[in-house]
C-alpha cells in the first residue's frame, strides 16, 4: 500500500512540475508580445520574493537599479556556474521555489539545460531588431573576453605578434594562466583550439613564425601541439584577479598573462604597467596571429519554475537597456548583444573582437570536452 501511495505521490509531483513548466513557457510567449508598459503591469501584479542567481557580483548592482526604477524588490545570489546549474536542477526537478531568473555562462552546460527546458529565453519585443538572431536563443546578455596582456616594463617585454611565441623556452614559467582544471572558461578555450578551423589557423601561424611547415609528431593537429607547449610554459594562478594584480607589479617584468580584460578596472591593478596585446597590434594594423584571446557569452534566462516569470522578463528587459547594462558597460571587457549599446570608451568594438578572438562554440565543446580535458591534464604541472 505504501508503495502505491509513494508512486501516486511521485506521479502527482511530476504532473504538477510539467504543468508549472508549461505555464512559464506560455507566460514567456505572452510576454514577448507585450509592450513595456504592459509587461510592467504584469510584473507588479505578481507576489512573492523575486530571486536572481548570477555568476557576477555586479548583478546585485543591476538589481538595485531595477528596484529604483520599478519599485520591485529582489534577492540576488552571486554563485559559481556549477553551483547555479546544480541548484537549478534540484529546484526545478523538485518543483521547489528557487531562482526566477539567472545570469550564467558555460554554453556547453547550458545546452543541456535549455534542451531539457530548465531555462527559457525571453527577448523583449523592442529588442527583436537590435539583438542578432543567433544571440536570441539562448539570449546573450553580453560577451566577455580573456586577452593576452603583458607587463611592459624592463628590457624583455613579451609584446607577442604570434601565439607560437608563447611556446618559446624563454617564456617558461612566465605565462600566467588560471588552471583550466578549475577554470571552465579556460578549458573551453583550449577545447576550441582542437577544432578544424583553429587548428588550421594555428598551422598557418606556425609557418609564419618558424618559416616552415609544422611537424606534428605525436599530436593530432596543430591545436593539440600548441596547447601542450603553451601549458608547459604556464604558471597557474588562483584567479584572474590575482593574475592581473601580480602581472602589473614592477617585479613581473618579462611576464604575460591570459585573463579577463575587465580585471583592469580594479584599483589594485597597476594598469600603467600593462599592455593589451591586441590594442598594440591594432595600432600596427596587424592582429596577433591567429588570435589574441578568447570570447564567450554571458546569458540571461528565465527559470522553468519561476514564481515571478513576468518580473524575470522585465528584469531581462532592464538588463538589456543602457541603464541595466551600466554595471558592466562602464568598464572595458563587456560587450552587450544589443547593438545600440557601445563598448566602454577606449575599448575596441564587439565586431573587432569577433574577428580577432577564438569564439566559444558550445556544441563543439560538449562533443570534444572529455577527450581534450584528458589531454590537458597531462600537461598541468
Amino acid at each position: 500500500m505504501k508503495r502505491w501511495i509513494a508512486l501516486l505521490t511521485a506521479m502527482v509531483l511530476m504532473l504538477s512540475f510539467g504543468t508549472a513548466l508549461a505555464a512559464v513557457k506560455d507566460d514567456i510567449a505572452v510576454g514577448a508580445a507585450l509592450s513595456q508598459e504592459e509587461l510592467v503591469d504584469k510584473a507588479k501584479a505578481e507576489s512573492g520574493t523575486f530571486v536572481v542567481y548570477g555568476n557576477t557580483s555586479r548583478i546585485a548592482t543591476a538589481l538595485e537599479g531595477f528596484t529604483a526604477v520599478y519599485g520591485i524588490q529582489g534577492e540576488a545570489s552571486n554563485l559559481k556556474d556549477a553551483e547555479i546549474y546544480t541548484k537549478l536542477e534540484i529546484e526545478i526537478d523538485g518543483n521547489a521555489k528557487g531562482a526566477d531568473m539567472v545570469m550564467i555562462q558555460d554554453g556547453a552546460s547550458l545546452l543541456y539545460m535549455t534542451e531539457n527546458e530548465y531555462l527559457y529565453s525571453f527577448v523583449p519585443a523592442a529588442l527583436q531588431e537590435t539583438v542578432a538572431e543567433k544571440d536570441r536563443d539562448p539570449l546573450v546578455h553580453q560577451y566577455i573576453n580573456k586577452l593576452f596582456i603583458y607587463n611592459n616594463k624592463g628590457e624583455e617585454v613579451p609584446a607577442i605578434k604570434n601565439v607560437w611565441e608563447l611556446t618559446d623556452e624563454k617564456l617558461k614559467g612566465n605565462i600566467l594562466f588560471k588552471n583550466p582544471e578549475s577554470e571552465q572558461v579556460n578549458m573551453n578555450f583550449l577545447v576550441m583550439l582542437t577544432g578544424e578551423e583553429w587548428s588550421a589557423k594555428l598551422a598557418e601561424a606556425y609557418k609564419a613564425y618558424a618559416g616552415k611547415d609544422i611537424e606534428l609528431g605525436e599530436y593530432k593537429n596543430a591545436g593539440y601541439k600548441w596547447i601542450a607547449e603553451f601549458l608547459q610554459n604556464c604558471t597557474f594562478g588562483s584567479s584572474d584577479t590575482t593574475i592581473a594584480e601580480e602581472l602589473s607589479q614592477e617585479t613581473a617584468q618579462g611576464k604575460i598573462g591570459l585573463f579577463v580584460l575587465s580585471k583592469l578596472r580594479s584599483s589594485s591593478v597597476l594598469t600603467e604597467n600593462l599592455t593589451v596585446a591586441q590594442y598594440e597590434a591594432t595600432k600596427d594594423g596587424q592582429p596577433v596571429m591567429p588570435f589574441s584571446g578568447f570570447m564567450y557569452p554571458m546569458y540571461a534566462l528565465v527559470s522553468a519554475n519561476a514564481q515571478r516569470p513576468y518580473t524575470a522578463m522585465l528584469f531581462i528587459d532592464y538588463l538589456m537597456s543602457k541603464d541595466g547594462f551600466a554595471p558592466w558597460g562602464k568598464s572595458v571587457g563587456a560587450y552587450s548583444s544589443n547593438v545600440q549599446l557601445a563598448p566602454a570608451e577606449d575599448d575596441l568594438g564587439l565586431d573587432v573582437w569577433k574577428e580577432t578572438l577564438v569564439m566559444e562554440d558550445p556544441q563543439w565543446i560538449l562533443n570534444q570536452y572529455e577527450d581534450v580535458s584528458t589531454f590537458v591534464t597531462k600537461y598541468i604541472q
